[in-house]
């Protein structure tokens, strides 16, 4: 059983959602359809979903490696950039409250 990421957490556990976090969390790179499994979505989910967000121009075509086309978050996209930006926030917000759970603790243990 997997954990649940905070950004699925709070924007939805879809496939599209699932599509759309693997390519912010790896926004740097590109990768073929094959790649997207990594997703955890299925490869028929992955092929009806690419041409919508190629047409929303979430993504877009990056460069062809042999028979496989590379795809890519396209960062200029505005809505793009608030998830990028919703995203970062979450995992910030999530790794300061870890770091302050943790902070107590050790203070706890040295009274």
């Amino acid at each position: 059983m997997h954990q649940e990421s905070i950004f699925l957490e709070y924007l939805g556990d879809s496939p599209r959602m699932r599509i759309l976090e693997f390519l912010i969390d790896g926004r740097d790179f590109d990768y073929s359809l094959t790649d997207l499994l990594e997703a955890k979505v299925s490869w028929g989910t992955i092929n009806s979903l690419i041409p919508k967000l190629l047409n929303l121009q979430m993504i877009k075509k990056n460069r062809t490696v042999g028979r496989a086309t590379l795809y890519q978050l396209d960062q200029n996209n505005k809505t793009i950039k608030k998830l990028i930006q919703i995203h970062d926030t979450l995992i910030q917000e999530k790794l300061n409250e870890i770091e302050n759970k943790l902070k107590r603790k050790h203070t706890h243990y040295k009274k």
